[in-house]
C-alpha cells in the first residue's frame, strides 16, 4: 500500500486552492480539510454573537463555545462544516464573512484554537489541506507542499463569478476591494503570516483550466509517492 502524506495547498484567495484540493483528495481517497471554512464559521459565530474580537478574553471566552466538525454531503459527495452542529457551509460565502475573515483569523487566540484542531484532524495523515499558512504553520513537515498563486484580474473575475451565482447584486469593484484588502491583511498580519514555504512549490494557474491544474498536482503527488 503506497504511503499516506500530509499535502497542504497554501495560497491567494481566489486563487482555486479549494477547487485543487478537493479534486486531489478525491482522486487519492485521501480527505480534504477547507481551513478556510473553519475561520469563516468562527467568523460567523463572533458576528451573530456581537464578540470583540479586540478584547482577547472575550475571544477566548467566545472560543471554548465553539465546536466545529466536517460531514461529508451524501448527494454532492463534498465535505461540509457544521458549527455547534449546525450546517453552515452557504452561511459563510457571504460577502459580509469575507469582509471580516482576515481580521478576526489574524488574532492570535484564534489562530491557535483552529492550528489546535487542524493538527488534530491530520493526525493520521491522508489529507489535502488548503489554506494560508497549513504548509509554514500547521504542518511545516508535510511531504508536499504547494503554493498556489494566480494574477488579481483572474482572481478577482473568478470571485465575482462565484458570488454573482448566489447573489446577482454583487459589485465588481467591492469584490475587487475586498480581495486586495485580504491579500493585504493576510500577508502582513503578525501571526502566521501568508507566503511560501521554503520548500514548497509554485503552481500559477492563471491561464490553467481545472483539468491542467489539477494534472500538475497529480504529477507532484507521484514524487513522494514513489
Amino acid at each position: 500500500m503506497a504511503k499516506k502524506i500530509i499535502i497542504t495547498i497554501d495560497g491567494w484567495s481566489s486563487c482555486g486552492k479549494s477547487t485543487v484540493a478537493k479534486q486531489l483528495a478525491k482522486e487519492l481517497g485521501y480527505t480534504y480539510i477547507d481551513s478556510g471554512a473553519m475561520y469563516r464559521a468562527i467568523t460567523l459565530y463572533f458576528l451573530r454573537n456581537h464578540i470583540d474580537w479586540t478584547d482577547d478574553m472575550e475571544v477566548k471566552n467566545a472560543l471554548n463555545e465553539i465546536h466545529l466538525h466536517f460531514e461529508s454531503n451524501l448527494k454532492s459527495g463534498e465535505s461540509e462544516i457544521f458549527l455547534n452542529d449546525e450546517n453552515v457551509e452557504y452561511l459563510i460565502r457571504d460577502l459580509i464573512i469575507a469582509d471580516k475573515v482576515s481580521d478576526i483569523a489574524a488574532t492570535a487566540s484564534v489562530r491557535t484554537f483552529a492550528v489546535a484542531q487542524q493538527q488534530k484532524m491530520g493526525s493520521n495523515k491522508a489529507i489535502v489541506m488548503d489554506g494560508r499558512d497549513i504548509g509554514t504553520t500547521v504542518f511545516p513537515d508535510a511531504e508536499l507542499k504547494i503554493f498556489m498563486t494566480a494574477d488579481i484580474a483572474t482572481r478577482v473575475e473568478r470571485r465575482y463569478k462565484e458570488m454573482f451565482e448566489k447573489n446577482p447584486n454583487v459589485v465588481l469593484e467591492d469584490v475587487q476591494h475586498n480581495l486586495e484588502m485580504r491579500d493585504y491583511i493576510d500577508s502582513h498580519r503578525e501571526v502566521s503570516p501568508l507566503k511560501k514555504a521554503e520548500d514548497a512549490i509554485v503552481l500559477d494557474n492563471t491561464n490553467l483550466d481545472m483539468e491542467q491544474q489539477l494534472k500538475i498536482a497529480i504529477n507532484l503527488v507521484k514524487q513522494p509517492l514513489v
